[in-house]
């Protein structure tokens, strides 16, 4: 006999609070025993002595309870359930000696497995940070860059929206969508959001000498990584701690702009190469 846990994490608004909540089940050989329900069946069927009134207690029906009883009798490899011939009742429906053990050491199961969740619960801080973060690092995607913030400013514009979004460290990432990817993701000032920038849209820029671009998102850092490949290089630049930009850029030109590690630089890319998604 086995036991599993399944927890479902809730989200309360405005906070990252959650709360942890579990159910138990048994499985012998891989099939599925039962949980609480089969094992309030039998409860029921002990308390009342009757198959029928235990079915109607738990919302089951009296085909349904019987079925069940037949497979739990079946993987137990005895009988829990043993029908009770004549007496003044005419006779009814009683749990064997194994039925009221397997009620018994199921509670203690129950019991154990609450305490487990509230401990869980008592350690939660964190947790839904935790929990949003690893459904991010599991979203597959080809772009090298992924940021993730929230929306500090929305501009609605003639043709396309502007959507502005506060990355950790205090950057900030201009982005350009339609309307309707506006609209379809639900944005507004204060929504969760990540960016996302192809490496091969992000320019190397070194040096300060008061260029001006068009580009609307430049990120200073520090060259943290080179690796030169046979065509092109991929540089990373940390802009804060723990977050970085990559880009690619071919070997002439890491070598033309001397880039080394420790060096100052700046990663620049248009509104227009930002992808914005949220999460699911």
């Amino acid at each position: 006999m086995t036991h599993e846990k399944t927890s479902s994490v809730t989200e309360k608004q405005n906070s990252h609070a959650i709360e942890l909540h579990g159910s138990i089940w048994m499985t012998v050989g891989g099939t599925n025993f039962g949980g609480k329900g089969r094992i309030g069946l039998l409860a029921q069927i002990a308390e009342s002595g009757s198959i029928s009134k235990a079915a109607r207690a738990i919302g089951m029906s009296y085909k349904a309870a019987w079925d069940a009883i037949d497979l739990m009798n079946n993987l137990a490899g005895q009988p829990l359930v043993e029908r009770v011939v004549g007496g003044k009742g005419g006779g009814g429906t009683r749990l064997t000696r194994r039925g009221q053990q397997l009620i018994d050491n199921f509670n203690i199961l129950e019991n154990e497995h609450r305490r487990f969740v509230e401990q869980l619960c008592a350690q939660a801080d964190g947790i839904a940070d935790d929990y949003l973060l690893i459904r991010r690092m599991s979203m597959k995607t080809s772009a090298r860059n992924q940021f993730q913030g929230k929306v500090s400013a929305f501009h609605r514009g003639a043709v396309n929206d502007e959507i502005e979004l506060e990355i950790p460290g205090g950057h900030r990432i201009v982005a350009t969508i339609t309307h309707e990817s506006s609209e379809s993701l639900g944005l507004k000032v204060g929504s969760e959001a990540f960016a996302l920038v192809k490496a091969s849209s992000v320019i190397l820029a070194t040096g300060n000498d008061g260029m001006r671009l068009s580009a609307r998102n430049h990120l200073a850092g520090n060259i943290t990584r080179v690796q030169p490949g046979a065509v092109n290089t991929e540089v990373t630049l940390e802009i804060g701690t723990g977050v970085t930009v990559a880009a690619v850029v071919t070997n002439e030109s890491a070598q033309e702009l001397a880039l080394a590690e420790g060096q100052r630089a700046e990663a620049i890319f248009k509104a227009s190469s930002v992808i914005i998604g949220v999460p699911a």
